[in-house]
């Protein structure tokens, strides 16, 4: 009977999108791509294997989102313009602790832990799907701007002039982004707990330890 109702309900919605509920559907669409993107690959994964878990026709998939490019750049784009738009308003503030952009960076990779093994998959390997459209679209405004940011506190007087901006702005980027990169490996042989508790103090570690790094 359950199979039944699920093909009843699955040939009601394939074919067109619906009159209600096209935000849910799109949220649903990008959700089950992402996962099968950072599991499988850009190249491994149809259309077809979205539309199949989402329960509609491919059909629905392309009205949404046209063809599999433009469905990866906004699965990516969900995640990083929110936090290239904090970046900007960091950098417009004028004072931002390194504390502070830890935090930002933290929050958003537990919220999408997904993001990691995505990036890593079609932007930072060689060949990735996404690598030209995030040097020329994306990179500016996420770690772009961090070497700017830390530019201004170095004015300030809060980090050491001696050291490099940029240079600083990567080992920023690599210790808050490489632990969920590790996460499966770091839980089971280091034991580290990625619950909100662990998160935490994880973020806590990053911080102090990259603060105590870069005073003057």
């Amino acid at each position: 009977m359950v199979e039944i109702a699920k093909a009843a309900n699955s040939s009601k919605t394939r074919g067109r999108p619906p009159g209600q509920g096209s935000a849910r559907m799109r949220e649903n669409i990008l959700n089950a791509s992402e996962d099968l993107f950072a599991r499988q690959g850009f190249a491994a994964t149809s259309l077809r294997e979205v539309a199949d878990v989402v329960g509609v026709n491919p059909a629905m998939v392309h009205y949404y989102f046209g063809n599999k490019e433009s469905l990866l750049r906004q699965v990516m784009e969900r995640t990083l313009e929110p936090l290239a738009s904090a970046l900007a308003e960091m950098q417009a503030a004028g004072q931002t602790r390194v504390e502070d952009i830890v935090h930002l960076l933290l929050t958003a990779l537990k919220q999408n832990p997904k993001m990691p093994p995505l990036m890593i998959r079609e932007v930072m390997l060689p060949g990735g799907a996404m690598q030209e459209h995030f040097l020329n679209a994306m990179a500016p405004r996420l770690g772009g701007a961090l070497p700017g940011i830390l530019a201004s506190e170095q004015g300030r007087g809060r980090m050491a002039t001696d050291l490099d901006p940029n240079i600083s702005a990567l080992l920023l980027l690599a210790t808050s982004i490489f632990p969920f990169i590790v996460r499966d490996v770091a839980e089971q042989a280091l034991g580290i707990a990625y619950d909100d508790e662990g998160l935490l103090k994880l973020e806590q570690h990053i911080g102090r330890v990259f603060e105590r790094g870069v005073s003057p």
